[in-house]
This record gives C-alpha cells, structure tokens and sequence, in this order.
C-alpha cells in the first residue's frame, strides 16, 4: 500500500494489537470459526484476507451524531472476525460461521434475502457498485462474531464495516481518482461509511438505499478512528476528532446486555427514526424562521445565539421550534429535546472528557447520571430494563453507569474498579435476573477495556 492509503487502512499483526492473552485467544477463536466455514464449502485457502473490526460504547452523545453534536466513544475488545477472498463470477457469498447461515447475492442485482442481517451485505454491495462500478469483485466470506447481536453495541455496523473495507480492498478501490477525491483520510472513510448505512450522499458518492435508519456515522466512527486504553471525543457532520483522553487504567468497563432486542431493522427501526425526524423538523422550523438553510441541530444552535459556543438554548430557536408543533410532535418534546441536545454536545460530553482528565470520578459520574436523566425524560428510549440496569450498577458502586446506543432495548456500561470487576459483575446480573427474569433468559454481561480500531491482520 502507498503511505497515502495507510492513513487510512490500517494494517498490522495481531501481536501489534497489544491486546490481552484471553482477547488474543478469544479472536483466535473467531479467526478458527471464520476459516473453518470457508473450508466446509470447498473455498480455496490461498489469497484469503482476515479483519478484526470491534464494536463500540457510547460512553455519551445519546442521538446526536445525525444532529452535529459531540460524542465521547471507546471500541471494546469484543469483535467481528472477516475472512474474504475474490471471486471472479460477479458474486458474493456470504457464511455467518456462528449461525450456520449463508447468503448469496449478485453484485449486478442484489436482492434482500429472507435473512435478516442479509440487509447490510446488500445495502454494501449496492452502494459500492453505484459508486464505484465494474471494479467491485465478488468475494467469499467468513464470519464469526462474539458481539452480543441487536444490543447497542453496533453488531451491525461492525458487520458493514468489516464488508466494506474488504470490498474496497479486494477490488482495490482506493487507486480509483473518485475515491482519492472523496477519502483522504480515515475519518472521510468513516463518514462515507455512515452515508453507506444511512443512504446518504458523501462528497461526490451519491447515495444508496441504506439500511432504512436515518441514522450518522458514530458507530462507523467508533470502530475506525478510536484508540486502545483512551476515549475519543468526536463532532459530527462533518466528522471531526476533537480530542482524546486516557481512560483510567485501573478501570474496567462492565456491560450488560438487557436482552431486549434493538435491532435497526427491527421493531426499534420507527422509534430510532422517529428521534431522528424530531431533529430534522426542529432545523426546518429554524430555517424557516430565521430564513437559512443550515443543515445541523448544532448549526441552528449557532446560529440563533451568534456565538461558535451557545451558553444555553437561545431563546429565539425555542420559539421557532415551539411554533412548529403539532399533535405527534409538541412543543414539550420539543423542548426537552432541545434540552438534551443543548446539555449533551455543548456540556455533558466536554466537561465529562475534563473531568476524566482531571481523575475526578466523582464529577464524571454525575455528568453521565445527567445524561441518562435525559435519556429517560427526553429522548423517551429507554425500557425498565435499561432504566433498572443504570440505577443497580450505581447502587451496586458503579463510579458511572449509563445506557448507550439507539435505545428502545440494548445496553448499560458500568465503570468499576479492575480489581473488583468480576465480583460487581456477578452481583450486578444477580439483581437483574430477580427484577427481570424474562429478559435475563436472554442477557449477557462482559467485561471490557476501551479497545483497538479495526484493522486488517497481516502476518
């Protein structure tokens, strides 16, 4: 590869990843499966390429990413394992080693099979083929995945991350003009990849269908761009990295699972986007008032209170998006989520990254309290599930404890000494499975530290 394309793939041995024996081994394991299911079907073993490609915590940044806000974000050491290797009749064959399934799909005509995650391979497919034409080779695939599935952990966008970056590089995409054009750096490749799931267009790629959520680029940031044993603060549309803090070595992330699907093409799908539109319909009431055009809840901020960083929420935007309400969107959510966005990407998340520089747990634990409390009262995402997993683990000692991801089901991250992180752990799932034992049929609980960026494993 150029210099220029190692900005922006990474490329190293697993021993460069600097993970933990037990990490190393669980990957090892995915690696063995992913082989293991292209060897079943007769794939060839030479001219095989492996990624590992993490999921991700929203530390905080609750659906702000499509409105210009800022997030704090880490990977975790859980991850999808990819093994790809071209093909040369136009198709792409894809086996899920874990589920035993496969789906097959045409690179001219790719169809949404009768298999749910077929969506992302699809939507994948289609957008590349749009954007970038004849070059796209098909591939067979191998895939193992010890992420919790629909859990707020981006399964999913971990799975279109790691297609996507085997596509481009089985078809050697990036030595195309219109692709140097667009990505000229990681976090370009970020975005595009956002505006592959969203449907959006990015730069000169014009848009797909998507995935069907109106979602941004967090999770497809998260997985690329964040660094091991530090949180990242991102700003949004366009992507930017704004700064990064160490996470405290002596600390663990413990996650568990509610085991309330939050599937993006499921039952959440509606919900997630009716967040969404409630964003977009606040930015046209502000355009509409004020005769601009910006495109970011972040941009209308700016714009009414006249200053790069508002103190508050300008009373002027208030009453232009209060103006705006009617029955299925009022002026009360309106105004609570004018509120959270406000207390998430111009407070929350910069004094929360301060407070960790500063080792002042304490400060940081209530900057996130807050933002669940406006998880809760305006975002309307969160299940009792999610709400009792947030308030055990801070009666149980959590330093800090919030839900993360799109909501309506999904996850909780604790922080907890190392040391103590087990322990916590099997008390916190104890005082779950007693309130909720239906859903803790289907929980999980795992320890993490902040992880590597995805990657591809030479060597």
């Amino acid at each position: 590869m150029s210099t220029e394309d190692d900005a922006i793939f990474s490329r190293h041995t697993l021993a460069d990843a600097s993970v933990s024996d037990s990490v190393r081994e669980a990957w090892a394991q995915l690696l063995r499966d992913a082989h293991a299911t292209l060897d079943r079907s007769g794939v060839p073993a030479e001219d095989r390429r492996i990624w590992i490609v993490p999921g991700r915590i929203e530390v905080l940044g609750k659906h702000v990413d499509y409105a210009g806000g800022r997030s704090l974000l880490c990977t975790v050491e859980r991850a999808l394992v990819v093994v790809a290797r071209p093909r040369s009749d136009g198709m792409v064959v894809l086996r899920d080693a874990r589920r035993r399934e496969t789906v097959s799909l045409s690179i001219a005509a790719p169809q949404r099979g009768a298999i749910p995650w077929s969506v992302y391979p699809r939507t994948v497919i289609a957008r590349l083929a749009r954007n970038f034409g004849d070059v796209i080779t098909g591939m067979d695939v191998g895939f193992a995945s010890n992420l919790p599935a629909a859990a707020g952990v981006s399964s999913s966008s971990a799975l279109t991350v790691g297609l996507t970056l085997a596509m481009l590089r089985l078809s050697d995409v990036p030595r195309l003009p219109r692709w140097r054009e667009a990505i000229t750096d990681r976090l370009a490749l970020a975005g595009y990849i956002g505006a592959l799931e969203n449907g959006a267009d990015f730069a000169s790629l014009g848009g797909e269908r998507g995935v069907g959520t109106m979602g941004g680029a967090q999770d497809q940031t998260a997985i690329l761009c964040c660094s091991r044993g530090q949180l990242d603060v991102f700003r949004w549309m366009p992507v930017q990295h704004e700064q990064s803090v160490a996470w405290p070595a002596d600390h663990r992330f413990v996650v568990g699972v509610s085991g309330v699907v939050a599937a993006k093409t499921g039952a959440a799908k509606e919900r997630y986007n009716r967040a969404a539109r409630t964003v977009h319909r606040m930015v046209q009431a502000w355009n509409r008032h004020a005769g601009e055009s910006v495109r970011t809840l972040r941009e209308a901020f700016v714009s009414a209170a006249g200053t790069g960083q508002p103190t508050e929420v300008p009373e002027a935007l208030r009453a232009a998006v209060q103006a705006a309400a009617e029955p299925d969107y009022t002026a009360r959510h309106f105004d609570a989520r004018l509120d959270q966005f406000f207390d998430e990407t111009f407070v929350l998340v910069p004094k929360a990254a301060e407070a960790l520089r500063q080792g002042d747990l304490t400060t940081f634990g209530s900057l996130v309290d807050a933002s669940q409390f406006g998880a809760e009262h305006a975002l309307e995402n969160q299940i009792a599930e999610t709400v009792h997993l947030h308030r055990f683990a801070r009666d149980l000692g959590a330093d800090a404890a919030s839900a993360f991801g799109a909501g309506f089901g999904g996850s909780v991250w604790a922080m907890i000494p190392a040391r103590q992180a087990e322990a916590f752990m099997a008390r916190w799932r104890e005082r779950y499975v007693r309130a909720h034992p239906v859903a803790a049929q289907r929980a999980q609980f795992f320890v993490t530290s902040p992880g590597v960026s995805a990657f591809e494993m030479i060597g």
